[in-house]
């Protein structure tokens, strides 16, 4: 399955078929530093890299898409083995480390480019996505109702290199130390089943 597109001559998205058994699952629930480092962490995942979705540009630079301007959302792609880990697995992970009942917002991190989304990959994952979401509304186990928007992937740019391993480069930044640190100790603790 291919949600690839040609621009000046080159595909984009060439990674995002699906590879012999693998599958493909892009979010975006705030910065991709910290979902990046929460989804590194699950057995199963053969790779994230963190880019951007959703967005009206082709290629673009993180000053563009922190502008607010071109649509796309922080994101990552977790190419995942599902004789391994489960989608609904990912989508029960990602719902529980991040807030999914604030619109545009995670923590500090305000602006469209932070938004929940689920970039769906084919009609199925839409659809888990939304089962998922429906639980978790009717769970009662979050003060306001799941903004988590449900989207056809329909385009994903890698993110520049130094985006690339954020926390596992810099795990003494301060933004790693107060935000990403935390997240992964509550992580961690949380799934211990699911972890490498």
């Amino acid at each position: 399955m291919y949600f690839c597109q040609e621009a000046r001559g080159k595909l984009i998205c060439r990674h995002m078929q699906k590879t012999h058994v693998n599958e493909i699952a892009v979010f975006g629930g705030g910065c991709f530093w910290c979902t990046e480092a929460v989804f590194k962490g699950l057995r199963g995942v053969i790779a994230v890299m963190p880019g951007y979705a959703g967005g009206t540009i082709d290629n673009p630079t993180n000053e563009q898409v922190c502008s607010g301007k071109t649509g796309h959302a922080e994101v990552i792609r977790i190419e995942f083995d599902p004789s391994v880990i489960s989608y609904p697995d990912l989508l029960n992970v990602f719902f529980a480390t991040h807030d999914p009942t604030t619109m545009n917002k995670q923590g500090n991190d305000v602006g469209t480019q932070y938004r929940s989304v689920i970039f769906a990959n084919s009609d199925e994952q839409a659809r888990e996505a939304k089962k998922v979401i429906d639980e978790l509304n009717n769970s009662g186990n979050f003060d306001g109702p799941i903004v988590t928007k449900v989207e056809p992937l329909t385009n994903f740019y890698e993110a520049e290199e130094y985006h690339k391993d954020y926390y596992a480069k810099n795990p003494a930044a301060g933004y790693c130390q107060m935000v990403i640190s935390p997240k992964l100790a509550k992580f961690r603790a949380s799934y211990k089943d699911l972890l490498k």
